[in-house]
C-alpha cells in the first residue's frame, strides 16, 4: 500500500492559519521539530519584525551540487468567501483534501517533507534540500530574504524545484509582473468653476487611456509566445480611488496597475512606452509613478538536461507547459543561475477560491517523483 504520510503531514499543515497577514512561525517551528527529531540541518532566517521566517533543510553531502525542493508557507485570506467547511481543518472527502492551502501549495510542501525525512534516512552522494518561504502571495517578499544566504547553505543545485500547483506537470516559464500606484495630483476648486482647476480625477483618466493604449498595442503588434494562453505582456488597472465631494474638483487620485510580461519584454519598456503616449503628456507634471514591487519572470530552457531527467521521472506523455501565474522561480534562477522548473501536486484553478482542495491521488504522484529524485541522489 502506498504510504500517506504526506497526506497526514498536509492535514497538519492545514491546522496553520498562515494567511500572508500573519505570522507563519508556528509552522515553520513544528517542520523545524519534526526534521531535526530526524538529525536534518535545519536553518532559519526570521523576518525584521521577528514575526516570519525562511526555512532551509538539507540532507546529504555539502560539496556537491543536489536538487533544491522549494514552497512558500503563505496562503490567501478566507474572509468573505462561503466556505462549506473549516477552511483551517482539512476534510477528507470523495478523495480529495479540503482546506485552504491544500493546493496552493502546502500539498507539495507536506510532500517535501516527507521525502526529506525519508532521505535522512539514506545514504545520499548528491544532497536534497528544501526552502520554505513567506509573504510569495503578495509579491514574492519574503524568500528574498534568504536567498542571498543559500551561497552559503550549498552550491548551485541540479535543478530547483518549485512546487507551486500545476497537476504534476513541468512547467518551464511564466510572466514577470512589476506593481505600480500612480498619484495622480490636481487642484481642490468649486465644481461650478472647474475648468479653472486641474481634476486628479481627469488626469487619472488619463493615464488610465494611456494604459488601455498600451494594451491594445501590445495585444496587436506586441511580441507574442503562443505557449501562453493570453500570448503577450498584460497591462491591467486593478484599483483607482479618488474624489471627496461632486461639488469639489478633486486634488488627488491614486491608480494601481501591474505589468505581466512575457519574456521578450521587460516591464521597464512597456512602463516607458506607457508614459510616451500623446494622452498622457500634457498631464506628466502631476503624475507621480512608484513601483511597488516586481519579480521576474521564469524561462527554462526545456532542452537542458536537468529538465529533460525531470521530465523523465514523470509518467509518459506529460508535455511541457508554460503557466499562467508567477511563481519565486525567476528569483531562484537569479539567484543560484541553475535549472528551475515549477512541478506541483493540484490545480491552479481551485487556488485562492472557497472549498480549495487537493485530491489525493495528486499527492501520491507528487511522492513517487520526488521518490525518483532521492533515488537518483544516492
Amino acid at each position: 500500500m502506498t504510504d500517506l504520510r504526506s497526506v497526514e503531514l498536509l492535514k497538519q499543515l492545514i491546522q496553520f492559519d498562515t494567511t500572508s497577514s500573519k505570522s507563519n512561525l508556528a509552522l515553520i517551528h513544528f517542520v523545524q521539530q519534526l526534521l531535526e527529531s530526524q538529525g536534518i540541518d535545519v536553518k532559519l532566517k526570521i523576518n525584521h519584525e521577528q514575526k516570519k521566517a525562511c526555512l532551509f533543510a538539507s540532507v546529504g553531502p555539502k560539496d556537491v551540487a543536489g536538487i533544491l525542493l522549494s514552497g512558500h508557507s503563505d496562503v490567501v485570506p478566507v474572509e468573505g468567501q462561503n466556505w462549506h467547511s473549516n477552511p483551517f481543518i482539512a476534510l477528507e472527502q470523495n478523495g480529495k483534501i479540503y482546506g485552504r492551502g491544500t493546493a496552493d501549495m502546502k500539498g507539495f510542501i507536506a510532500c517535501a517533507i516527507h521525502i526529506l525525512l525519508q532521505a535522512s534516512q539514506q545514504t545520499l552522494t548528491k544532497p536534497l534540500h528544501l526552502c520554505l518561504s513567506y509573504d510569495e502571495e503578495i509579491g514574492c517578499i519574503g524568500v528574498r530574504d534568504i536567498l542571498q544566504h543559500l551561497s552559503e547553505y550549498m552550491i548551485p543545485p541540479i535543478c530547483c524545484v518549485i512546487g507551486e500547483p500545476t497537476l504534476m506537470q513541468i512547467a518551464t516559464g511564466h510572466k514577470g509582473k512589476a506593481v505600480f500606484q500612480a498619484i495622480c495630483t490636481g487642484q481642490e476648486g468649486h465644481s461650478a468653476l472647474a475648468p479653472q482647476f486641474t481634476n486628479a480625477i481627469h488626469v487619472a483618466t488619463a493615464l488610465v487611456q494611456s494604459l488601455v493604449e498600451t494594451q491594445q498595442q501590445l495585444a496587436q503588434t506586441g511580441e507574442q509566445d503562443l505557449d501562453y494562453d493570453v500570448p503577450y505582456t498584460t497591462v491591467h488597472v486593478g484599483k483607482i480611488s479618488g474624489g471627496k465631494a461632486l461639488n469639489i474638483v478633486p486634488n488627488h487620485c491614486v491608480v494601481d496597475y501591474e505589468i505581466r510580461n512575457i519574456a521578450q519584454d521587460t516591464s521597464e519598456h512597456i512602463q516607458q512606452t506607457i508614459q510616451q503616449h500623446a494622452a498622457l503628456k500634457p498631464f506628466q507634471k502631476f503624475i507621480y509613478i512608484e513601483e511597488i514591487n516586481q519579480y521576474p519572470g521564469l524561462l527554462t530552457s526545456p532542452t537542458l538536461q536537468a529538465v529533460k531527467f525531470m521530465q523523465s521521472l514523470l509518467p509518459e506523455a506529460m508535455p511541457l507547459q508554460k503557466i499562467s501565474f508567477g511563481t519565486e522561480g525567476g528569483l531562484f534562477y537569479q539567484t543560484l543561475d541553475c535549472p528551475v522548473i515549477v512541478c506541483g501536486p493540484g490545480s491552479i484553478t481551485v487556488a485562492h477560491k472557497p472549498d480549495e482542495f487537493v485530491e489525493i491521488d495528486q499527492l501520491l504522484q507528487c511522492d513517487r517523483f520526488l521518490q525518483k529524485i532521492l533515488a537518483s541522489l544516492q
